[in-house]
């Protein structure tokens, strides 16, 4: 079993389907209800197209490398699984490639690279924290570097999404900001689960992040001394990293209001610490950007300096009309002193129809296309999200500084206000 997986997996095969039964748990024991789903053991033989090169015997498919295979899925609940793959290969590795029929002229890679063991020998392989929603997916296989034999395909869920969770709507009328809520890490220990919950896995989250974001560990987000630490940890023996992202999803729901962030981020190249919002009718990835995302505190490393922490701050609003992945994404960033060893105040004012970024009170960034729903899904709760990466798409743009020790992402807490 995975050395970083932090839960408990029970399967049982009945009549050629799983039934998954999935314990969230830690080092210190079990935190949530075990979730039953049943779940198809998928043979790849039975794809439906390949390229044609592909080979297909009684028991498992050849995909050279630059080939793929498609097949089609039924997941059974809205949540993160476990993709776990028996195949082989001498130095191939495969990523599944979701909602190949969309569009948008997206490529969405829901798993990154599953790699097998350099032997030619049949084993399995996982990836963990994959968000698919319930339903029928169409899949391509790919295979890369070298030709892959697989076997099987199986699903597991690690947490399916509770959906149940309570709206806090903000009055924004008025002269004078009213805290509602907030978490201001009073309590040593573990992040206050009434508020938070985790998000979990190494799927490269769609930025080929590197990071195994784990859940009730206090290694990686944990309380001390009225602040929120999360780090980032290597192992040393695989070169691997954990840390943690920590949600409201589930708990509570925000819609208007002002949202601060009072936090210290780290400096070191290859970083992405970031405080922002996501659409709570977030699913999986095809529901991004149309679910809406507000970026309220958002650094990267490489532009803080080491001597100084002197940087930049960013802030950008990402919808299906204005993403980064179209390249037109509206945002802004801003100059701050001593990013690393002093707190900074990181807001946003969230109105009906403009969105403000501010840093220590003073505004910066204006969000204001609110023509249709492709420019403004902002009308819907969004949920807080807070999160240390390493490397990425943009985080390790510049690479990774080779004597990283584990960075720390600080917050002294958490606030939202309605104006009245």
């Amino acid at each position: 079993m995975h050395q970083k997986l932090l839960f408990l997996k029970l399967n049982v095969l009945l009549s050629g389907k799983f039934t998954a039964l999935v314990l969230m748990c830690s080092l210190v024991g079990c935190k949530q209800e075990a979730n039953e789903v049943e779940t198809d053991l998928i043979q790849v033989e039975n794809y439906t197209t390949g390229t044609d090169h592909v080979q297909k015997t009684e028991t498992y498919v050849r995909i050279p490398a630059d080939n793929h295979i498609t097949i089609n899925v039924d997941v059974p609940a809205t949540g993160r699984y476990q993709v776990e793959v028996f195949g082989s290969s001498d130095n191939g590795t495969i990523w599944i490639e979701d909602y190949i029929n969309n569009t948008d002229d997206r490529t969405y890679n829901i798993t990154g690279d599953i790699k097998f063991a350099h032997n030619n020998s049949f084993h399995s392989s996982s990836m963990f924290g994959s968000p698919l929603s319930e339903g029928s997916h169409p899949f391509k296989i790919h295979a890369k570097n070298d030709t892959v034999n697989i076997d099987w395909i199986k699903l597991t869920p690690i947490l399916v999404h509770d959906s149940t969770y309570e709206v806090l709507e903000q009055k924004m009328q008025g002269s004078q900001w009213d805290l509602v809520w907030s978490d201001e890490f009073d309590v040593n220990g573990l992040p206050d689960t009434s508020k938070w919950s985790y998000n979990i896995g190494n799927w490269g989250w769609g930025n080929n992040e590197l990071q195994y974001y784990t859940a009730f560990d206090e290694k990686t987000a944990r309380v001390e001394d009225g602040n929120l630490i999360i780090q980032a940890h290597q192992d040393k023996s695989d070169s691997t990293w954990t840390s943690a992202r920590l949600t409201t999803q589930g708990k509570f729901g925000f819609k208007y209001g002002k949202i601060e962030f009072r936090a210290k981020v780290p400096h070191d190249r290859g970083t992405w610490a970031a405080g922002w919002l996501l659409g709570s009718n977030y699913k999986d990835e095809i529901s991004w950007p149309y679910c809406g995302e507000i970026d309220v505190l958002e650094c990267v490393g490489y532009e803080i300096n080491d001597t100084t922490f002197a940087g930049l701050n960013h802030a950008t609003c990402h919808t299906r009309k204005y993403y980064f992945k179209q390249g037109n994404q509206i945002g802004s960033d801003t100059t701050l002193t001593h990013m690393t060893d002093s707190f900074h105040t990181y807001a946003v004012e969230w109105h009906p129809d403009v969105i403000y970024g501010l840093v220590d009170g003073k505004r910066y960034y204006t969000y204001d296309k609110n023509a249709d729903d492709l420019e403004w899904p902002f009308n819907k709760p969004q949920d807080i999200i807070l999160n240390l990466a390493i490397g990425g798409g943009w985080g390790g743009a510049k690479g990774l500084d080779p004597n990283m020790d584990a960075p720390q992402y600080i917050l002294d807490y958490v606030r939202v206000y309605d104006l009245k």
